[in-house]
Order: C-alpha cells, then sequence, then structure tokens
C-alpha cells in the first residue's frame, strides 16, 4: 500500500513538472511588439545581442527593452544574425512538446504491451519446478516390471559418477506409450517422487503460441531451467502434439512445428547423459513422432503402458472405492471382470457415476445396477 502511495505521488509530481514546462513554454513573458522591419534595423546597428526563436517568435531585448517580432520564417535570417554576431537560442512551441510528449507515451505503451507479452509467453515462470510431488510407486497400481526397470535408472541418476566409472549412462530419455487414461502422468510423478529428485511437467499446448518462434524458445527455456535443477526429471505429456514428423511444406503452422522438433533435437543432443537430466515423453501415438527423435541416443528406452490386467483392476477398485458404500453384488472381483479392456481412469469414472446415480435415486450404497447404468451413459456418449 504505502509502494502505491509512493507511486501516486511521484506520478502527480511528474505531472505537475509537465505541466508546469507546458505553461511556461504557452505563456512567457509577452514584452513589446515591434514591427519586424524595426528589429531588422535594430541587429544592423548592433543593438541587438541575442534572439530567442520560440512559438512562431522572435524575443530580444534592446536597450533595456523586452522586445518581440513575428518570426517570418525566412532561410536567410539565422545567417544574417550570425553575420552580426547576434546569440541564437531555439525553444520548441507548445505543439512540438505535446507532439514529443504523445510520442513518448505511444512508444513506452507500445514497448511495454511487448514486454508483458514476452513476459507472458516466455516468462521464467513458464515452467514450474515441483521439488516433491508427493507421489510414489505405491500410488501406481500395476506396472511392476517398469518400476523394477526405473529402479535402476533411478540409482544411476542419484550416483552418475560411479556408473560412469563403469562405463554406463543414464538413458537420456524414456518415451512412454499408451491410451489415455492409464496412468503415464503419474508414473513419471511417482518416479520423481521416488528418486527425490526436481519434476518439471510440461505439455504439448505450452509451446504453442500466436507468436511465431516462441516454441522454440520455450524449448531452450524448459532445458536450461531443467540443468539448473538437476538432478531433474523432465517430463512432456502429449508429446505427439509437438513432436510430430516434420513437414517442409512451408506453411506458418509446419514450419513453427518443423522448428519446434529442432529445438528438441538440439536440446537432447546439447546434455551430457551424467548431467543428471531424464527426459520422460508420453504419447498415444508414437508413430506420429518425428524419427529423429524416437532414435536411440534420444529417447533410449520405449515403454508401453498397457491396460490394467486383472489383478490391477481389483486393486483399483479397491482404490477408486474407497468412501463410497456399495452392495455385496460389486465384489472386486465382479468389476474386474466387467471393466476388462477399461482405463484406469474410465473404471473411476464409471465407479464415481455409479454412486452418484445412487444417490440421485436417495440411496447411500450403489448398486451393480447402478454400474451398468454408468457404463451404458459412457458407451452412448462416444
Amino acid at each position: 500500500m504505502r509502494i502505491q502511495k509512493k507511486m501516486l505521488a511521484l506520478l502527480c509530481l511528474v505531472l505537475a513538472a509537465g505541466l508546469g514546462f507546458v505553461l511556461f513554454s504557452f505563456f512567457p513573458k509577452e514584452g513589446s511588439a515591434v514591427p519586424y522591419s524595426r528589429f531588422h534595423r535594430e541587429v544592423e546597428e548592433g543593438k541587438v545581442s541575442a534572439v530567442e526563436f520560440a512559438g512562431g517568435k522572435i524575443r530580444y531585448t534592446s536597450e533595456g527593452e523586452e522586445c518581440w517580432t513575428q518570426d517570418p520564417q525566412s532561410p536567410l535570417l539565422k545567417e544574417f544574425l550570425l553575420l552580426h554576431d547576434v546569440q541564437i537560442k531555439e525553444h520548441a512551441d507548445g505543439t512540438e512538446i505535446i507532439s514529443l510528449a504523445f510520442d513518448i507515451v505511444f512508444y513506452a505503451i507500445f514497448f511495454g504491451i511487448i514486454f508483458l507479452v514476452f513476459r507472458k509467453f516466455i516468462s521464467p515462470n513458464t515452467f514450474r519446478v515441483v521439488h516433491r510431488t508427493g507421489k510414489s510407486f505405491a500410488d501406481v497400481v500395476g506396472m511392476d516390471s517398469l518400476k523394477k526397470d526405473m529402479m535402476q535408472v533411478m540409482d544411476i541418476m542419484q550416483h552418475p559418477g560411479a556408473y560412469s566409472k563403469r562405463g554406463v549412462r543414464m538413458p537420456k530419455g524414456i518415451l512412454l506409450e499408451g491410451a489415455p487414461g492409464n496412468g503415464k502422468t503419474l508414473f513419471a510423478r511417482a518416479l520423481a517422487g521416488e528418486a527425490k529428485v526436481n519434476f518439471i511437467p510440461a505439455k504439448a499446448t505450452d509451446f504453442e503460441s500466436m507468436f511465431m518462434a516462441i516454441g522454440p524458445m520455450k524449448v531452450k527455456l524448459l532445458f536450461r531451467k531443467a540443468r539448473r535443477r538437476a538432478p531433474c526429471i523432465v517430463f512432456i505429456d502429449e508429446f505427439d502434439g509437438i513432436g510430430t514428423r516434420r513437414n517442409y511444406s512451408g506453411s506458418a503452422i509446419e514450419t513453427e512445428n518443423t522448428r519446434i522438433v529442432t529445438a528438441l533435437l538440439n536440446e537432447l543432443d546439447g546434455f551430457e547423459p551424467t548431467s543428471g537430466v531424464l527426459v520422460i515423453a508420453a504419447t498415444n501415438s508414437i508413430h506420429a513422432l518425428d524419427e529423429a527423435l524416437v532414435r536411440p541416443g534420444r529417447f533410449d528406452m520405449r515403454v508401453s503402458v498397457p491396460y490394467p490386467d486383472a489383478a490391477a483392476r481389483e486393486k483399483l477398485c479397491a482404490l477408486y472405492c474407497a468412501g463410497k458404500k456399495h452392495d455385496a453384488s460389486c465384489s472386486g472381483q465382479e468389476l474386474s471382470r466387467r471393466f476388462a479392456g477399461f482405463s484406469c481412469a474410465k473404471i473411476e469414472s464409471v465407479l464415481n457415476r455409479a454412486s452418484l446415480i445412487a444417490s440421485q435415486a436417495g440411496r447411500d450404497t450403489f448398486t451393480l445396477a447402478d454400474v451398468e447404468a454408468a457404463e451404458s451413459e459412457q458407451a452412448s456418449a462416444k
């Protein structure tokens, strides 16, 4: 509040000073009006030692008298005055001052908008660093084989020097492929939580912009921040949204996409495997990605995240039914059987909808019929 008051007081002071300057320019001391012929004669007679051009008038002092005459705007007048050893002063008139003020305000607003736009799109806070994700492998149901593989990757990340002596480097990148809703994002957060390292989440839309070249700049910003925060995991969701095959058709969209992919390639090649930065990218379609991005040496591991199996579905049902009342017909085995081929997110959505249907009917407990109704709603919504 005090800062705002100080800024307001400073603004008022500047406005008052500006107003005083303008008033001084508009209303100077007038003096006596004389014909231009008299002024010309007095200059020739040596009675004028200095003149001032301001506001379309010539002001001077002759024998102690303040005088002024009209400025004829003659290109030869200044030469005439200089030949008679008359000092010349020029002051901008009120119109020029106002025009200059408007120019300053215009450029201040223009560059201010440019600064705010760039601040918004490439702010250092664009990618938030999460120091503690609050997730662990205990929060991830299933994926036991993937968890086992990641345990060694985490050990390499935490002790890169020891593995480097044995000629083992950490993978530069891990590509998670699978249908939406099967926990790719959760797995990445859990991995960072297990490894107790920094986590920077990003998604394809974070690199999109209405301005050209902003996307590649954001890629550089992301990796620069990751290097400073190492050991760190960079997670890029919806990777197929920015890593699609480069198309040199020449359109603005394709050109920007090509620049983003090129920036990604440069960054992935630019850091050492021992730098402590691990890139995890999640995609629903690995076939849409640019071949140069997914080649070995950039993403060394490709992991398919499948739909949960029967055992995982039963655990998920127990997890998502926590806090919800259901009758005996909704056993874990029965629900697991019904949800064959469902993603983790879809199982949670169906159970939540079944509980809501029961609540709308005035019941505290949902039944298998409510689950079937919820499934039917989701099927008809496709």
